[in-house]
């Protein structure tokens, strides 16, 4: 590789971008209440989507140039990707290799797990809100969950370690089961993080009065596990998003992530790429930055590195859900990526 000046992602506020989410696709198999409605929203058209050479391009700038040392890659549910293990071996080809990790619903995963982990996966993040057939059809509209939990099972087969479980409490649907859901977790050697829903949602129907806090959801747990947090832990954190408490008395841990009520903005290392090619400084930004025209028109690598930089440098410092003026983005979860 050409030795390049390497200029990294930084904002106006001292934080530097090393961490790209990537969305593959807008389009998801379930349908969650908290994310889309039941029919299911207006795709991008299919030549509106990135290719794999495309993606790679882009990735590939962001690794040799901006500094990107680690890439999720997100959806809508990527796993619709048939070309998923093509585009995980390419990234994993990069020098300097970044870490590749997959958020995913895990439908389909019990079946590519082994695929995924060969060709450079590292990690896997799964969403399971619920351990009842009849709540998770009720959330998701589709009566899914055991392809879930084969899928989880499979990520740990293959050493996708550590697989970790991403859980949404719902008042009145399914918080009962916060210490269920630890237990479950336990058993089977996966890390549980609860996650504060946020105001994401295709139907803009969030409402924080009915959401359960990441405080409400310790409390939950605590009702059956002791919970304490290692100083060595804590420090260590970083600009990870989850806070993380050992059950007493075991080695495992359970994270929660107060995104609304205890934001982390201010050591924020994330920057996201769309389906589409838009580069997007937070979840809840209302602005974005299109790459994907100068990727089409022939721009070279440096120019396109240079509109990325320009693109995080306005970074705003927080995400702003308690300014009164705060809009929620147009774009719902399943089009930004986690």
């Amino acid at each position: 590789m050409a030795e390049r000046t390497l200029l990294p992602l930084a904002d106006r506020h001292g934080r530097v971008a090393t961490d790209l989410r990537v969305s593959l696709t807008d389009r998801c198999n379930l349908r969650c209440t908290y994310c889309m409605p039941a029919e299911g929203l207006p795709w991008l058209p299919k030549d509106e989507i990135l290719s794999n050479d495309e993606l790679l391009r882009l990735i590939r700038i962001g690794v040799e140039r901006l500094g990107i040392t680690t890439v999720r890659l997100t959806g809508g549910e990527p796993l619709l990707r048939p070309d998923l293990e093509d585009l995980v071996a390419g990234i994993a080809a990069l020098e300097p290799r970044p870490g590749i990790a997959l958020t995913s619903n895990g439908i389909g995963l019990a079946r590519r797990a082994e695929g995924l982990a060969a060709a450079g996966l590292n990690r896997v993040n799964i969403s399971l809100d619920t351990l009842q057939p009849e709540v998770f059809r009720q959330l998701s509209r589709r009566n899914r969950l055991g392809d879930v939990l084969a899928g989880v099972a499979a990520a740990r087969l293959v050493g996708l370690d550590p697989v970790k479980i991403n859980t949404v409490l719902m008042r009145g649907v399914n918080h009962t089961e916060a210490a269920d859901l630890v237990a479950w977790a336990m058993k089977e050697g996966v890390q549980l993080r609860f996650i504060e829903q946020m105001p994401l949602d295709a139907q803009h129907g969030w409402d924080r009065s009915e959401m359960v806090t990441a405080a409400e959801a310790m409390e939950l747990v605590a009702e059956r596990f002791e919970l304490a947090e290692d100083a060595e832990v804590a420090a260590a954190r970083g600009s990870a998003p989850a806070e993380l408490f050992r059950v007493v008395g075991t080695p495992h841990q359970v994270g929660f992530i107060a995104a609304v009520t205890r934001p982390f903005c201010g050591n924020c290392d994330r920057v996201r790429l769309t389906a589409d090619g838009q580069i997007r400084n937070c979840l809840f930004a209302r602005t974005e930055s299109d790459l994907r025209a100068a990727l089409r028109s022939g721009a070279e690598d440096a120019e396109i590195a240079e509109r990325w930089r320009i693109a995080v440098l306005g970074k705003l410092p927080g995400h702003g859900i308690d300014d009164p003026s705060f809009l929620q983005p147009d774009r719902p979860m399943s089009a930004i990526g986690g």
